[in-house]
Parts: C-alpha cells; structure tokens; sequence
C-alpha cells in the first residue's frame, strides 16, 4: 500500500491508557493532552501549539478566530481540506500556479492576485516540500495580508534551522494515522503570537468560557486523551520513522535514476526534510506509458500507489463550473501526472528497490 500508519509498541501505549483508567478523565484538556501540546512545542521549536481532533478542523478555527473576509489566495494542488475550509467560511479562493521545482505555490503569482478584497494567503508545504517563506512573509508584510500555511505535510521540517511552525501567522499541522507523526486523527496550530491561544481555545470548545457563559458560536474540535496518548507513544519513535523514510527514499532516487520521463523530487537546499512521500511524475512522451497507464500496470503487481493530488482542488465536481477559466498549467500538469510511491518507516529496502526495477522494467 501507499502508507501504512505507524504503531508505537503496545506496551508503551499501554501505560497511557493505564493512567486515562485511573483519571477517568477522556478529553477537555486532560493531563495527556496538556502534556504532548508540551512537548511538541519543544520539538517542533515554536511558542505555542493548540490541539485539535483533526487538522481540517484547526484549519476552520484559525479562518474563523482571524476573522478572514472577500478572498484569499491559495494554490489548486493540495488536499481538499484546505479549499473546503476556505470556502465553507464563507471566503472565496483565489488560485495560484504552482512551482514545477516543488508544487508549493507560485509566491510571484500570488502576489499578482492580490485585490483590496484580499485578507490572507492561505499556502501549502507539500510533500514536506517548505514554500519560498522569506518571500511569502515579505509579501504579506507589504500589503498587510494575514499569511496561513497548510503545514499538514511537514511534521519536523526545518527551514534554516527553524521549525517550519515558526514562519508565517499560523501553520496548521496534521496528526492523521497516514503522517509521519499521528495521533490516530488529529492536529493543531502552531504559532508565536499567544495572544491567539484563548481564541483558538475559545471556538474548538462551543465557544464556552464557564458554565453558564458562551462567547462565541464555536464547535466541539477537542483533541481526546486516547489520541493524546498515542501521540505521547508515537513521539519519542519520530525521529527514526523520519530516518527509515530517508533510506527508503534514497533507495528509490537510485532506483529510478535515469530512466527517461520519470522525474521526481529532491532535498532542497538548507532545509531539514521529513520525507513524508515521494512523489514521481510520468511524462508519457519519454516514458512510453502514461501516468494511468502505469498506475494500473503497478496495481496489477500488488504495489497501489496513490496520484496526490489527482484532481486538483478548482476542479473538484462540488465546484463545476466555478474555475474552469483557470489556466493553472503548472498544477494541472503536476496532477494530471504525479504518483505518490509506497513510502512508510516499515517498507524494506529491498522493496522500495523492487519497485523501482518494476518502473524501469514497465517502460515502452
């Protein structure tokens, strides 16, 4: 399979669940749940995190609790998640290109669309793959725009020797069972204003301050003690994931270096990576086969890779018709050929290799 979700040893899990026995106490804030929002603060090298049930959630709160209007701008090439947290907050998305070098948002291009409707660029780190951050923030200075970043795929990431959590107003993080790091589902913001945590706390529980007042219309987004516990379990075992993942990656650059229309991602210049997925794109006129074409023959060999993201957000059936006028020539191309390969702490060596012999041997 693309992913496998990464499983602490019971017993270490175990002794978490030992202590919700003996609290009785399952969510609002327990111990274990204050506990991990410490500890990922020290390990991700940011001010302050939130928690959340999931990460489409956090994303909602933060739209909500920054009280974004008009547009913002944003790229077509991510999870659906991040669009339909825009659009279900009453915002409009402005889609931007993508950069062939990484898939991250075009930040040319996004500063092109800006209006005097525009109140925040809303950017994805995809793959793990950081967004050009100094030239976003210089953006959103200069025409005083709130910078949001879909930070779901980078758990560990740096950026010149900060955490990937540090840049922009907020990041969003994802803690799903398919992520380098998960908390079964889950999530939270980063950021280093805490002036933002009461409200983030504020509309991920009803908007209640005390039992008998309610500030805000908010929503029940409350992390659990269980998911808390996993991810106290899962935490201290990131960093070898994270150096199994890289092994296997570099396996499958040698692997599948040099074979003609097969082209893939790699490390970025002073950035820390977490190889959260590797990604190939298929140009069918070297190749021989198409990116289908080779998705199924692979299938047909027990290896299901994934296209993420196939398709891209603008082109979604809930929104026929609204973004057709897009060009988007970039992203279009990007899903219309990417696949995402087997990429887990788990998968051997040798089968990452076999994988790429497969490819090459599948060639026309």
């Amino acid at each position: 399979m693309v992913t496998q979700a990464y499983l602490p040893p019971r017993e270490e899990y175990d002794k978490y669940l030992d202590k919700i026995w003996e609290s009785h106490w399952l969510t609002n804030n327990g111990e274990l749940h204050d506990k991990l929002a410490k500890k990922l603060e020290e390990y991700l090298g940011v001010s302050n995190v939130t928690l959340f049930v999931n990460g489409h959630s956090a994303l909602d709160v933060v739209f909500k609790a920054m009280n974004l209007t008009g547009e913002v701008i944003t790229t077509p090439f991510t999870f659906a998640s991040t669009t339909h947290a825009i659009v279900m907050n009453g915002l409009t998305p402005i889609f931007a290109d993508i950069k062939p070098s990484d898939c991250t948002i075009d930040e040319e291009q996004a500063e092109s669309l800006i209006t005097p409707r525009t109140s925040a660029i809303v950017a994805v780190h995809v793959y793990g793959c950081p967004c050009n951050v100094s030239a976003l923030a210089d953006i959103a200075r200069r025409h005083h725009l709130k910078l949001i970043y879909d930070a779901a795929h980078a758990f560990g990431v740096k950026v010149d020797g900060k955490g990937i959590g540090s840049f922009g107003d907020v990041s969003m993080m994802s803690f799903h069972a398919t992520k380098v790091f998960n908390t079964i589902e889950g999530g939270a913001l980063l950021y280093d204003d805490a002036s933002y945590t009461r409200i983030f706390n504020l509309y991920k529980n009803f908007g209640i301050t005390g039992p008998e007042h309610v500030e805000a219309v908010g929503l029940n987004a409350k992390m659990n003690e269980f998911q808390a516990a996993m991810g106290l379990a899962v935490l201290p075992h990131v960093d070898e994931e994270i150096k199994k993942r890289k092994a296997l990656t570099e396996a499958y650059r040698s692997g599948l270096k040099g074979i003609p229309g097969i082209r893939f991602l790699g490390d970025m210049k002073n950035v820390e990576h977490n190889y959260a997925y590797f990604p190939i794109f298929v140009d069918e006129s070297e190749y021989g086969r198409t990116r289908d074409e080779l998705f199924e023959a692979l299938g047909e060999q027990n290896v299901f890779p994934r296209k993420y993201f196939y398709p891209i957000t603008s082109d979604f059936e809930c929104f026929k018709g609204r973004y057709d006028y897009l060009a988007l020539p970039n992203a279009r191309y990007a899903a219309d050929h990417v696949m995402t390969l087997p990429l887990y702490g788990a998968l051997q060596i040798d089968t990452a290799k076999d994988i790429a012999d497969m490819i090459r041997e599948m060639a026309k």
